[in-house]
């Protein structure tokens, strides 16, 4: 069997929610021995209800992990979180930036037992400052970090993006960054403490957004489906539906008009330039809609991609993963669940030359793994009985 590149390392995950279940999950993935820390009682219920737990997102989550049960309270499940840090290599949280200080759990604790540790932190607005201690979740960070101000036609007010997109873009990057303190500790032997935060991650992912302010003061406003600066470029009627189409160049404007066979397009003086097509913008887009809806969309995808003009249709979920080139790339991973059979969930979209992917191991039961975890910390079955009627487990 091949062996899968992260197999060496061994992740803590006190994670909840999403963040940070999304940044264990790239490790897991890759061959991770992650152990998922979790409350034996009922402080998060997403967790400890067995039908929220074999539901579609608390599946796809936690995939390729073991689960153990501690009530990190108790001096002994204490006891217990450090000897596993002793051996970890990683330990990855998104409590508010306060609660890993009051359990006694931070990296400055951990990095005692064992001074090697990784310590990944995804925090709703950062470890420090005026806002650090509030609640942060997806939404407030998108409106937050700008995202919404952009989206969304003009006109109609702010619209939230339809994922959680803070949520994965801070696990990924938390994921990254502990990457790269990994890498550092191959030089230092040392660890350090990584963090991130959704409303970092959104302003980050504005990209050039953010830019158009620092550099030259202008304010982003919505676009809708249309691109800020090129024209047409977006989303236009077929006979049958709609299809996305990028020919905002000229002489990609000019491929899009003559597959098409519509000249008219190219004589308008209105439309002669990208400058006079982003300056006349709606008109441009009414134009090469009238076009574009005198075909279907498998005819307009086939024809503008056969001249090298961008372009594709728009696909609701179950329609996108029967596409050909989806299935080809095997972005869903078949693995059986407990009630519905042979079942699949998203994939990771990294490719590894010669390594495979998939999911070894489905989400666990809660507390599945505490008798053979706890067993290889060099406790018996009697003290494991005990510590579970005494609700340390």
């Amino acid at each position: 069997m091949t062996k899968l590149p992260l197999e060496n390392l061994t992740v803590l995950d006190l994670t909840r929610v999403r963040a940070g279940p999304t940044c264990v999950r790239q490790f897991a993935d890759w061959g991770a021995n992650c152990i998922k820390i979790e409350a034996p009682g009922d402080a998060d219920p997403r967790g400890h209800d067995p039908k929220a737990r074999i539901a579609p997102d608390f599946w796809n989550l936690h995939r390729n992990k073991r689960s153990i049960t501690l009530n990190l309270k108790k001096p002994e499940a204490k006891e217990i979180f450090f000897k596993l840090v002793e051996q970890a290599d990683i330990i990855v949280e998104n409590y508010r930036p306060g609660v890993k200080h009051r359990l006694g759990i931070d990296y400055d604790a951990c990095a005692a037992v064992n001074p090697r540790i990784i310590y990944g932190s995804i925090s709703g607005f950062g470890q420090s400052g005026p806002y650090a201690e509030r609640p942060g979740v997806d939404q407030i960070a998108q409106g937050m970090g700008g995202l919404m101000s952009i989206t969304g036609e003009p006109g109609r007010g702010p619209l939230r993006v339809g994922v959680p997109i803070t949520d994965l873009t801070a696990g990924m990057y938390c994921a990254m960054g502990i990457l790269i303190a990994l890498h550092e500790r191959e030089q230092t032997g040392k660890g350090r403490w990584v963090h991130s935060s959704l409303l970092e991650a959104e302003i980050a992912m504005l990209d050039y957004q953010v830019t158009r302010w620092t550099i030259t003061q202008e304010v982003p406003p919505q676009a809708g489906n249309n691109h800020p600066k090129s024209c047409p470029v977006g989303l236009f009627p077929t006979k049958d539906s709609h299809v996305n189409i990028s020919g905002g160049g000229d002489y990609m404007f000019k491929r899009l008009a003559d597959a098409l066979d519509a000249p008219q397009l190219l004589d308008d003086p209105k439309m002669d330039s990208k400058a006079n097509r982003l300056a006349n913008r709606d008109y441009t887009n009414e134009q090469v809609g009238k076009v574009t809806s005198n075909w279907t969309t498998d005819d307009i995808v086939e024809t503008l991609n056969g001249v090298g003009v961008p372009c594709g249709p728009v696909y609701t979920i179950d329609k996108m993963l029967e596409d050909p080139q989806v299935q080809h790339v095997g972005m869903t991973w078949p693995c059986d669940h407990p009630e519905k059979g042979a079942v699949s969930v998203n994939g990771n979209p990294i490719n590894l030359d010669g390594v495979p992917k998939g999911v070894r191991n489905v989400t666990p039961d809660l507390g599945d793994y505490n008798d053979e975890l706890l067993n290889s910390l060099g406790y018996d079955a009697e003290t494991v009985e005990k510590y579970r009627a005494e609700g340390v487990i």
